[in-house]
């Protein structure tokens, strides 16, 4: 094709439309490597269906769990612009006094959930309270010019750079260009009011939600990174134009609400009118994520104790963010539906079972894989095990049962776990712990009743006094009422049956208290010698002998009752059949995805190129070097050989000959020359790169020697 023009020019083939790469969508990366496409395709269907209830369901709570902060947040905004704009003694006086009203709003050292707390609240001011919202980060401001460009960039909707004057003749003509100013901001919300005002009533209807002269609200995302004399312009200017129209500052604070006066003097700091809210500890919002996402049957998918250990060490020691667990969990669910031929049957209990009935024979023996399969067909009879294991009819007809069993299991498993949570969260020291999710660990780990933590929480249980036994009861009570297990209308008679016999002892109580006489008195009655020695022989005789009382009887009653059921009930998991079906346990693979260690990945990839190039060029025997590999894995497979100081001519002789062993020994002068400047180029360029990714550093004691700082292969 000829691109022979009297001008100079830009020539633009396109590719014809047959030569275009089609791109791939996520169902063929999850299809890929699977053997039944049908299977495959309704695993995705079904991953994806779960993947979306599990959104829906945790933005449920999370809006939940931020309401009543969103709510004193608003009535916040409500009392300042109420002032504003009945025009009150306190609005007057504030103004007089150049006072910005400021909510400082703690919201912990998660910093990674604060946009989507941000985010959240934006949506609720702007359908609630006012369209005026601008949220500015501090890599955005470096100074108060760009503060200010990003703050009317927001609220006015367009796009402002006041640098760029190279940029004016391409710019397109619905860009307003605007001067950066508090003035600026004035006129513009005064002429946005006044639009907003005389719009026609049935364009009023729609905006009606906002209030009459909606204030202006800025948000810092994260105010600690904000640098003093960016928020102190800020604060000061925004304060000598508080009167001319509702100003309200929010910041997002991650450590203490005293960074405001650390960054802020006495002098800017006292133009703040600053009101306090505390958001809910990202402890406790974890702990709702897990017992209504995890501790619940809505979801099929289950995480055995070493992948939720995994996920909760994870929060606790790295970063504090609930949005990452729920990312992991989400993760796990990827995993599993791909990983796990068998994870078709991972569903509702109803949908589990059609489905059953359209198992193929190879997905038949990948139940008969199964361990746990195995040892229930070794508990059956001879005659059983050979139906189970060569009659596919059979097969489905157990799975069925078994299905139906483990769903069983698993109604009857949370409600008593809640139940045992309620009498060991209150003991002293918190011996099975002081969270259900640490109990529920110490459940799927093994059995629970034969750790000496629980052997202790029960001898604490049985010294418990009567009103926290009774107030323990009673919750229990709830607990298996509002549950949808099956089998717990006797359990919660006989709790109610309990219940029933501490009042009876409380009324008992009281009529021995007015007939008994205790034994001090009746000593003081007696007066020989004789009867005093009989008398004190009898007391000692009866604490020799002590009786338990009936209160302390029917405590160990209760207590053993709850035994009774956390042995039946809260069998591991690993012990039930089929459990390999709904339960994710790889938890290598997720922490080789969530725990990421750069510093063996980086040694991998310069040490053994092929393994993430796939190129065959690349392969070699033992520690030889190739000559094909990157040079920066030739220089970095060389300084492994080093010591603790290298010589840099050495270093490049060696690069050298690596480089050029491919090349024949007769070789022109001329041509030899230049080669050598192209290699010297490479291998400063290798050094430089490892120099950058830290493994060696300038030397001080010798000029032409670099300082190795690595050490054991990595």
């Amino acid at each position: 094709m000829s691109t022979r023009s009297l001008s100079k020019g830009c020539f633009v083939f396109k590719p014809s439309p047959k030569k275009r790469k089609v791109s791939r969508t996520t169902a063929y990366y999850f299809r890929e490597g699977s053997s039944d496409l049908e299977d495959s395709e309704l695993r995705f269907a079904t991953c994806q269906s779960l993947q979306k209830q599990v959104k829906s369901e945790t933005e449920q709570i999370e809006e939940e769990l931020n309401e009543q902060l969103f709510d004193n947040l608003v009535s916040f905004l409500r009392r300042s612009h109420s002032a504003f704009q009945e025009k009150k003694t306190e609005w007057t006086c504030r103004t007089k006094s150049r006072e910005i009203p400021t909510a400082a709003l703690v919201l912990g050292v998660n910093v990674t959930d604060h946009d989507f707390t941000f985010r959240s609240l934006s949506e609720v001011l702007q359908n609630n309270v006012t369209p005026y919202i601008a949220l500015l980060e501090a890599k955005d401001c470096p100074g108060i010019k760009n503060l200010m460009q990003k703050l009317l960039g927001q609220l006015m909707n367009c796009c402002i750079d006041v640098d760029s004057s190279e940029e004016e003749d391409y710019e397109h003509v619905s860009r307003s260009r605007v001067r950066c100013s508090m003035t600026t901001l004035i006129n513009w919300y005064e002429s946005a009011t006044k639009r907003t005002d005389s719009e026609t009533p049935g364009k009023k209807r729609t905006s009606s939600r906002h209030w009459q002269s909606p204030p202006v609200v800025v948000i810092f995302k994260d105010m600690e990174s904000f640098t003093t004399k960016v928020l102190q312009d800020f604060v000061v200017i925004s304060s000598q134009h508080i009167g001319e129209f509702p100003l309200v500052l929010i910041f997002g604070i991650a450590t203490s609400p005293m960074i405001i006066h650390s960054l802020l003097p006495h002098s800017v700091s006292s133009l703040l009118c600053i009101e306090l809210f505390q958001s809910l500890s990202c402890k406790d919002h974890l702990s709702t994520i897990i017992d209504k996402i995890l501790l619940t049957t809505q979801f099929p998918l289950k995480l055995s104790e070493k992948v939720l250990q995994v996920l909760i060490n994870i929060f606790l020691y790295h970063d504090f963010s609930v949005q990452n667990f729920i990312k992991g969990f989400q993760l796990c669910i990827v995993e599993h539906f791909h990983s796990n031929p068998l994870s078709v049957l991972c569903c509702q209990l109803e949908e589990a079972k059609r489905r059953v009935n359209s198992l193929s024979h190879n997905q038949c023996e990948n139940v008969r894989r199964l361990p746990s399969f195995r040892r229930y067909v070794e508990s059956q009879v001879s005659e059983k095990q050979i139906a189970l294991l060569t009659v596919d009819s059979s097969l489905k007809e157990a799975v069925r049962k078994l299905l139906e069993d483990l769903n069983v299991y698993h109604e009857n498993y949370f409600p008593i776990l809640r139940c045992l949570h309620v009498f060991t969260s209150s003991l002293p020291k918190y011996p099975l712990g002081k969270q259900i999710r640490e109990l529920h660990c110490a459940c799927l780990e093994n059995r629970v009743w034969e750790t000496e933590e629980y052997e202790s929480s029960l001898q604490l249980a049985r010294m418990l006094n009567k009103s926290d036994l009774v107030t323990m009861l009673q919750k229990c009570v709830e607990i298996l009422v509002s549950s949808p297990g099956r089998e717990f209308d006797e359990i919660v008679e006989k709790l109610k049956e309990f219940l029933t016999q501490f009042q009876k002892l409380e009324a008992e109580a009281y009529q021995e208290r007015d007939e008994s006489i205790s034994p001090q008195k009746e000593l003081q009655k007696k007066t020989n010698l004789y009867h005093l020695q009989k008398t004190l022989l009898e007391l000692k005789e009866s604490r020799r002998s002590k009786k338990l009382t009936k209160f302390e009887m029917l405590r160990f009653e209760v207590v053993d009752y709850i035994d009774s059921l956390v042995r039946h009930y809260l069998v591991p998991a690993d012990h039930k059949t089929l459990h390999e079906i709904v339960y994710f346990n790889t938890a290598s693979v997720l922490r080789e995805h969530l725990n990421a260690a750069p510093r063996i990945a980086l040694h991998t990839a310069l040490n053994n190129p092929y393994s993430y190039l796939k190129s065959e060029a690349l392969k070699s025997d033992g520690g030889s070097i190739s000559n094909k590999a990157p040079d920066i894995c030739i220089a970095y497979k060389l300084h492994l050989e080093c010591g603790r100081l290298i010589n840099l001519a050495d270093w490049l002789e060696a690069f050298s000959t690596v480089v050029t062993a491919a090349e024949g020994p007769t070789a022109d002068a001329a041509s030899s020359d230049q080669v050598d400047d192209v290699i010297h180029a490479r291998f400063i360029r290798a050094v430089s790169e490892l120099e950058l990714l830290g493994f060696i550093k300038p030397s001080k004691q010798k000029t032409d020697h670099v300082a190795r700082l690595t050490w054991g292969g990595c």
